[in-house]
């Protein structure tokens, strides 16, 4: 018999998070109803650094139902930090762990199926939508072309999965290693190595509440993604780099045929398009290694990855 600790991220889901905890933990006592694990299932919630009511819901539900915990950010650190958070009070008691948004706009329900895989021999379980029918053509045409892109760049990712998943206590000690500040958590789990399983299913729309990833957070996600994961980019400016030195030597040939045949002052053009190029391209290649370097710079400072200001047990 093992316990199950379910780990929900939760920034200003005042309007949401009530009904949501008493769906879990409506699916964990099913899940005890089926002798898959012990029957005394709980949940922990990481409020992100809340501006609402959110806190104020756990203290509540953690004074009614024993079975919920909380923890609580000093301040905003990101939902990567809060899942981090929650995995690692988790794993200091739990077998088992998922972790699933506080919407619930991934489908709770398939949570029996993902322990039931555990049982079965599984370390990882991920959680993959069918389908991105209930988002946009704009969301759904970039999310295909970044995980397109991810594969060509050599990461290794599940297409459409998100961080709705369930871990093992060793899978979850593993993972933990990882020191990294800028971390990809989904591009990392993949890395682990073990025994991993699906499940299927459709994504609903979100109950209340505003989405915490509009296009400006996304696209930084993404690029976070990218520049944690693979030195792609930087290997991209010097196949650049050789392709403009190649046009510059193009160009010289122009320009000195262009002399000899007196249509040097025709050149103008070609010079300026020349300085542009250049000058752009000099002006990309030092932003993304900037960017590695800033990252570099943010490691080896060993920073907290967030701060705990509350915890209820």
């Amino acid at each position: 018999m093992q316990k199950l600790t379910i780990v929900i991220p939760a920034y200003n889901e005042e309007k949401i998070l009530e009904s949501s905890v008493k769906t879990l933990l409506n699916i964990e006592d099913k899940i005890a109803a089926a002798n898959y694990l012990e029957q005394r299932a709980d949940i922990l919630i990481v409020d992100d650094g809340s501006t609402d009511k959110t806190w104020q819901i756990i203290e509540r539900l953690n004074a009614e139902i024993s079975r919920v915990r909380g923890l609580k950010f000093s301040r905003n650190f990101g939902h990567q930090a809060a899942l981090i958070a929650g995995l690692s009070e988790a794993v200091k008691t739990a077998a088992v762990t998922v972790t699933i948004d506080a919407d619930l706009q991934d489908d709770p329900n398939k949570i029996p199926d993902m322990v039931s895989q555990y049982t079965g021999g599984a370390d990882v379980v991920y959680g993959v939508r069918n389908n991105r029918d209930s988002d946009s053509w704009f969301k759904r045409t970039t999310a295909q072309t970044y995980y397109g892109l991810l594969k060509k760049l050599g990461v290794e990712l599940v297409p459409n999965h998100a961080d709705f998943r369930l871990m093992s206590k060793r899978a979850v000690e593993t993972f933990l290693q990882y020191p990294e500040r800028n971390i990809f958590i989904r591009g990392i789990i993949p890395k682990l190595g073990y025994t991993t399983g699906k499940v299927y299913y459709k994504r609903t729309p979100r109950m209340a509440g505003e989405s915490k990833y509009p296009l400006k957070k996304m696209l930084a996600f993404a690029w976070d993604g990218i520049t944690s994961l693979t030195v792609a980019p930087v290997r991209l400016i010097l196949i650049l780099g050789v392709l403009a030195c190649l046009l510059a030597v193009g160009m010289s040939i122009f320009t000195l045929i262009s002399k000899f045949t007196g249509l040097a002052v025709h050149g103008w053009s070609s010079l300026m398009i020349s300085l542009w190029f250049m000058g752009g391209l000099q002006m990309v290649s030092l932003g993304i290694i900037g960017e590695y370097i800033g990252k570099m710079t943010t490691e080896v400072k060993h920073r907290p990855r967030y701060t705990v200001a509350r915890k209820l047990d």
